[in-house]
Parts: structure tokens; sequence; C-alpha cells
């Protein structure tokens, strides 16, 4: 599909500005041109004043050797980071220029309009195109002929001119007339074609042209010097300096590709994406437009590929993917990779929300083809969420977020693609301060981990770990969960703060387990993580970095959300114990499972609520729920863990009862990880002096 406002080969509207602006320059170049070419002597033979008949340039090495490296020059542009195109400088106005100082106007004017126009025939660019730079070319050459004509040179064939360095000034000069026309000819095409400012386009361009003309013109004087010798292979040395430019700015241009694209898929990254969002806001702010933001998110497939296939085969998949995703929007739009398995696409321009709904419903069919691997087909569902510019937000972040918001509301409702509602949306002005504020403390580090034990109520010997995140503001101090993770739930931060997690407990216990203290560490998982499929790839990844077993960790998964997305709960849930990760369901009692459904899920522990055993002496009610929980989980040879415990009472009626283990304030509140640290050593010497009592034959094995 061809972008409607790419005009660069179809040429613009007739009447439109930039029309003007084209037909003007390339029937201004053709006047020069025609009137250059008249004056074009000296170039088969010439007689001087004495009568004798020399060769003229053509029959001259260095004439050719140097017209045929400002066609190589004018071919290869000097590509370099986030210039291409029409910014891109070319070497040929080096060559051009001193043909310009040594040999003068008609020759230089013939070299560089001849040049640009061979390079666009043979490349077969639009016959609009090659006017227009043929033309400009020879606008701006004409411009630094006047400067030197100004001050009384006026170099031919016949009468050839070598700067010397008194003549600096005026060859500065005479750079600078050539600059100034290139610039601004060039500058208000490109602004009008992009449709911004030209005077603010103008602007942005000029610290960088300004600098790399420079150097171009700069290098033109040395040239003339070795044109004087008519040495053709000195002027070939020239190369080398060329080439080391050459390979210079394409390692700049891969290195920049590198920090703003995905390896494995080659599309844009995040950093890559804000930055043109941010762009793209600011354009259509300026010209009134509309900007649509897409989020995807596979729903199922990779998995179904990663774990048949292997994850090699995985990445193959998010491959075809990516090429799907990148043939399926218009020339202009964006298509990023912002890790695992989401991807984003930015629609600069858009007329109205209906067709940002048409792009997603292209993506999602595009997606939806099977797709065949190792002789097998998979089929890829994909949910998006789709967030307009200026209807739904106002910045890059915002836009990204509330796209993510109406992607979660895709996957809950299973309609495929949804736009933001504003009236769904529990994010008031105060938790989006939240939110960037939670932001800014992931970036600096304000978040750690905080460790509270699990014993074994028979003994009172290490149980576990269970990891609880905390925030330690700068201005208000340590913030528990309750204060912060709510704001997160429908929020993109959700999956940066779960890797945080996982990496930092992971990273404890590989220490936990290298000073001999193989303690199992536990998570509580949310139900975004387990909605998505980054989860079960994040954990292996980080049980692979650390060195850390795989029974060393424990996911603690709320009941609540097996009993609303029971399918794909169960899912990631069976995902994985697939790698020998060991689950718990928390807070059970309180989401009405069946038997049959725990009897289904690959479950080692399961926790009682607080709010049963916090009421566990003074209700009797409670009391049956406790015990029917704590004997469900015997018959089902599951670990069962109270929570809540903040007394001796209700710990031994927790152990007349038959329940495993328990956690509370009784035991220990959460500590940092030194403190941590220290309390698992006490409490090894604690078990080694129960061990010489005989305590502890019946404890359970950890599971």
């Amino acid at each position: 599909m061809r972008d409607p406002n790419d005009t660069r080969n179809t040429g613009p509207r007739v009447g439109s500005p930039l029309w003007i602006h084209l037909t003007s320059v390339i029937i201004a170049g053709s006047v020069v041109f025609v009137l250059a070419m008249t004056r074009v002597t000296g170039l088969t033979s010439w007689v001087d004043s004495a009568g004798h008949s020399h060769p003229g340039l053509v029959c001259m090495p260095v004439f050719w050797v140097l017209a045929a490296m400002a066609i190589l020059g004018q071919a290869w542009p000097i590509i370099t980071p986030g210039r291409s195109g029409a910014e891109s400088p070319v070497a040929s106005v080096t060559f051009c220029f001193a043909a310009l100082l040594h040999w003068g106007l008609a020759v230089a004017v013939l070299l560089r309009a001849g040049s640009t126009l061979v390079v666009f025939v043979v490349q077969r660019k639009a016959v609009h195109r090659a006017l227009f730079n043929a033309a400009q070319a020879t606008l701006s050459v004409t411009a630094a002929a006047a400067v030197l004509m100004a001050f009384g040179f006026m170099p031919s064939p016949m009468h050839p001119w070598v700067p010397s360095g008194r003549d600096l000034p005026v060859v500065l000069l005479a750079g600078f007339g050539y600059f100034i026309v290139n610039f601004v000819v060039v500058g208000v095409a490109i602004a009008l074609h992009n449709r911004v400012l030209v005077l603010r386009s103008l602007r942005a361009a000029l610290p960088y042209q300004g600098l790399v003309s420079t150097v171009l013109l700069a290098t033109a004087p040395l040239v003339t010097v070795v044109m004087a010798k008519d040495s053709a292979l000195l002027l070939l040395l020239f190369l080398f300096p060329l080439a080391a430019i050459y390979i210079n700015a394409a390692i700049s241009v891969q290195r920049e590709h590198q920090a703003h694209h995905d390896e494995l898929t080659g599309l844009a990254n995040r950093k890559l994406l804000l930055r043109r969002t941010t762009e793209a806001l600011a354009q259509a702010d300026m010209n009134g437009g509309n900007v649509g933001f897409l989020l995807l998110d596979l729903d199922r497939g990779l998995k179904e590929v990663n774990d048949t296939l292997g994850h090699a085969v995985g990445d193959r998949l998010l491959q075809n993917v990516a090429h799907r995703l990148t043939h399926s929007v218009r020339p202009g739009d964006l298509v990023a990779r912002l890790g695992g398995d989401e991807f984003a696409v930015l629609l600069p321009s858009v007329k109205e929300p209906a067709a940002a709904r048409e792009v997603a419903a292209r993506l999602r069919a595009a997606v939806a083809e099977p797709i065949r691997l190792e002789q097998l087909s998979f089929v890829i569902e994909v949910s998006i969420g789709i967030a307009m510019f200026p209807d739904d937000a106002t910045s890059a972040d915002l836009l990204m977020q509330r796209a993510d918001m109406a992607m979660y509301l895709a996957k809950q409702h299973r309609t495929g693609a949804e736009r933001y509602q504003a009236d769904l949306d529990r994010n008031s002005p105060a938790r989006l301060a939240l939110q960037a504020e939670l932001r800014r403390g992931l970036d600096r580090g304000e978040l750690e981990l905080h460790y509270q034990p699990k014993v074994y109520l028979c003994d009172g010997q290490t149980a576990g770990m269970e990891a609880l995140v905390r925030w330690q503001h700068p201005e208000r101090g340590m913030q528990v969960p309750e204060k912060f993770l709510p704001v997160l739930e429908q929020s993109y931060l959700m999956r940066e703060l779960t890797s945080f997690v996982v990496d930092s407990a992971l990273a404890q216990a590989a220490k936990w387990h290298a000073d001999g203290m193989p303690v199992q560490i536990s998570l509580n998982v949310s139900g975004r993580d387990l909605l998505g499929n980054a989860l079960v790839q994040t954990i292996a990844a980080g049980l692979q970095a650390h060195r850390v077993p795989p029974e060393a960790l424990l996911l603690e998964i709320d009941e609540r959300v097996l009993t609303s997305e029971p399918a794909h709960a169960a899912a990631t849930a069976e995902a994985l114990t697939s790698i020998g990760v060991r689950l718990s369901l928390d807070d059970f009692g309180t989401g009405y499972s069946s038997l049959a459904r725990l009897q289904r899920l690959p479950i080692s522990e399961v926790k009682i609520d607080s709010s049963f055993v916090g009421r566990l002496l003074t209700s009797p009610d409670d009391e049956v729920i406790v015990k029917s929980i704590v004997d469900l989980a015997a018959a089902l040879g599951i670990r069962s863990v109270a929570e809540g415990v903040e007394s001796a009472e209700v710990a031994a009626a927790l152990q007349a009862m038959g329940c495993a283990s328990a956690q509370g304030w009784h035991f220990s509140r959460p500590l940092n990880a030194a403190s941590a640290t220290a309390w698992l050593r006490e409490h090894r010497v604690a078990e080694r002096a129960a061990a010489h009592r005989g305590a502890g034959a019946n404890r359970p094995a950890v599971p």
C-alpha cells in the first residue's frame, strides 16, 4: 500500500507549494545550464595566442578520473546515523567544486549536473527528482562561480587556476556561496515534502549540513593541486581517505542501528519507538493531525512452538510475525518489537480512529495466517490495543500506556482489538503521577526485595522465604506493595517490575545456595503476568543466567485469577511446571476453586488466606474452613501454609489441626537481604541444636 503523502517518485500535486518550488528550481537551473554550456571551450582542443594547438580536457586522463570519481561519489551517498535520502552528503561535491576552482563554471556545471543525471537514470529514479537535483546542483555551482568572478577569478580549461594560501578567503567565500544555495534550495524542498515549517526544518538541519559541507568543500583545493600536476594516479589517492570516511560512516550507521533495533527481528526497539512517537506527536500537534498507536501481544502459538520445537524455532516464528507486520502497514508507519512476544505499530498520520481499526484488523488477519515450521502448522492469535493522539493521550508515554490498557481489555473480552475507553480507565491524575514516579524508581534502583520466612510448625525449621517487593521512596519512605502494585496492574510497567523481581530473587537465591543455605524462594505472580506469554521465558532465562535449580523457585498464583481465567492461567501454570518451577495457590479459600480443578493443576502448595487465619480462635465457621483446607491439602499430598500468623496461640491451633507450615509476624517480619541472611544463619544454628535434641523427626520434606 502506497503512502499518499509520499511524493518522491509520484511527483507533487500540480499547483502545490512543493510543485511550485520544484518547477521554479528546474526552470532556473535549466536556463543557467544552457547558458553555461554555450561558453564551454577547450574540451576537445584549443589554440593559444601564438597559434599553437593544444589537446583539450577530453584528452587528459585526469579529467576522466575526476569525472568517474564525481559519478561514484554521487552514486554512493555518505549515509550517517539518522541521515538518508536527500539529507545524505555526496563526495561528488568535492570533485565538482575542485573542477570549478581549476577549470571554471562550464566544466563544473557539466560534471555536477551530468553526474547527477547519470546516477538518477541508472538508478531509475523519478524524472522530476533527477531534473530537480541536476538543477539545484547547477545553481549551487553557479553561486560559487559568481563569488569567484566578483574577485576577478575566471578559470577555464585554457587558463586553469590553482589557489594559493593568499586566495584562501576567496575560496572560503565561494564555498559558502555554494553551501547557502544548495542548503536553502534542498532544505525548502525537504520541508515542503515533509509538510513541516521551513524555518524550523532549516534550523534543525543547519549544524549537520554545515559541518559536512565544510569538510567536503575544504578538500577541493587539495584536489586542484593534484590536478595541476596532471597526474591521474595521484588523484586516485584521494580514494583512500574517502574510503575511510565511508567505512567510518558505515560503522556508525551499524552501531546506531544496533542501538535502536531489535537484534532478532530487525524491527525498531522501544528506544527508537518512543523517539519516533514523540516526533510524530509534535508534528501532529503542529498540523492538527492524528496519530495512532497500536500495541500487540501474541495470545497463543509461541508457547506451543517453544514447547514443541524449542526456542530456536520460536525465534523463527517471531521473525515470521515481524515480517508479516512490516508488510501489512503503510510506508512511513513504524513497526517495533518491545520484547518477548509484544509488538507495537506507530501510525504517524491517520485521518480518524476508524483507519487505525482497519490497520489493526489487517494486522490480525496477516498474523492469523497459519505458519509452517518444521513440517507443522501453527496458528497465531494476537490482541491489539489502540490509542489515539490527541483524543486519548497527549504524550508518548501516556499513549503507550493507554494502548496497553486497551490491549488488556482486548485480552479480557476476547475481541481481538479494542480502543482505549476513558470510562473504563481507573487511572486518576494521582495514579498517573504515581506511575511516573514508579518508572523513575525502577530506573534509579529504588525498589528492593524483602524476605519473610516460612517455617514448619512441627519444629520451627525453615520452609522457605517469600520475596516481597518494597519501594524506598525518596520522600515518602518505605512503601509496601499495597501502596503501588494496584497501580501497575493496568500498566505496561508490570512486565518490567516482574522482570526486576524475578532477577533480584534468583540472584539472592544463587547467593544463598553458594553460602550453603539452599532455601526455596517464593514469588507472587500477578494476573497480568499469567495472561501474558512472557512470564515463562523471563523465569527460564533467569534460572539459566543465575544458575539456580528450578526447584529453588516457588511461584504463588492468586486463586481468583484461576477462577476468572482458568484456561489461560492453567496453560501458563503447566508451562511453568514443565521447566521445573513449583507452584503455590495463594489466598486459597477466597476464589471458589473446585476440587476437580485443584486436582488438575500442578500445585505443590496451598496458602490459607490470612482473613481465615486471623479469626481462627474467635469464629467457629473460620475454624471449620481452615480445618477443611488443611485436610484437603493433606489428602491431595499438597503442603498447606497459613498466612498472617501473629500469635503463639494461633500457631499452636494450626499445628494441632495438622497444618504443615506458616508465616507471619509471630515468626518474623519481612527482612531485607542482609537481615534475612543473618536470620537464616541463626536458624541453621537452631536447626543443629534441635537435631541434637532429636526434634523435627516428623518435619515434612520440601516439595
